[in-house]
């Protein structure tokens, strides 16, 4: 669990100080309208689009930008059909990553990924190659930046909502869910007043790589920079253990 955490607020906190939000909302959005083409713009029907709903707010994603997508969504998509595409590698000194893309031109995505890997001292692998030293969680995270919240209550509200598992560390805590137990959960915390900063569900690895080349930390910085700038890109994940 230890090690998951670091990783996981080491994501968190880098998420936070990105000011790319509009980037953040367009993967957000896209993602969003994929979901109501496949399953209707009602989050009550959808739970996926619940789940969506919920994650764009953690980002503070404006209601207005949420409901303007959903309208265009169940109504003319402008002829653009996102496919889920995942993608699985290695970056340098053998760090495992995964990338989840949506995209409308698979050809155009496909190259890209693996121009990056190439650059970046990586490869691009078969799928299922590094998917198996990663584990689905739901995770969310509750910031506490202020030392307000009582430890002992949050993890008796998380537990007994469903969760696996609650790590406190500096500033927030960290619940961990099935994939199956993820929306119960946060809609349980919701109706406690519990307010998320990060709420979806994830790729976890289940364990992690240090890097000491500084070469290697270079690529694996930009690999993952590039990756991220990737507009089809929707979720990277990796086990590289930043410092």
């Amino acid at each position: 669990m230890s090690g998951h955490s670091k990783w996981s607020n080491i994501k968190h906190k880098k998420e936070k100080t990105d000011a790319i939000k509009g980037k953040i909302f367009t993967k957000i959005g896209r993602e969003m309208t994929v979901i109501v083409k496949q399953g209707g713009p009602d989050p009550e029907t959808n739970s996926r689009l619940k789940d969506c709903i919920a994650k764009a707010k953690a980002n503070n994603m404006p209601n207005d930008n949420i409901e303007r997508c959903i309208k265009k969504a169940s109504g003319e998509l402008g002829g653009a059909n996102y496919e889920n595409m995942t993608y699985e590698g290695y970056g340098p000194s053998g760090v495992a990553v995964i990338v989840e893309a949506l995209t409308d031109n698979r050809n155009r995505t496909a190259g890209d990924m693996r121009h990056y890997f190439d650059k970046f001292g990586g490869n691009l692998g078969q799928t299922g190659c590094v998917g198996y030293l990663f584990d689905q969680k739901g995770v969310l995270i509750i910031d506490d930046e202020d030392g307000e919240l009582d430890e002992d209550t949050v993890m008796m509200d998380a537990l007994e909502a469903g969760a696996d598992d609650v790590a406190p560390d500096t500033g927030c805590f960290e619940i961990l869910t099935t994939p199956e137990a993820f929306s119960t959960v946060r809609d349980a915390l919701t109706e406690k007043g519990y307010t998320f900063s990060t709420a979806e569900v994830e790729m976890i690895p289940q364990t992690t790589v240090k890097l000491t080349d500084e070469h290697d930390i270079l690529m694996m910085s930009k690999l993952i920079e590039h990756l991220e700038d990737n507009d089809d890109v929707q979720n990277v994940y990796h086990n590289w253990e930043e410092e």
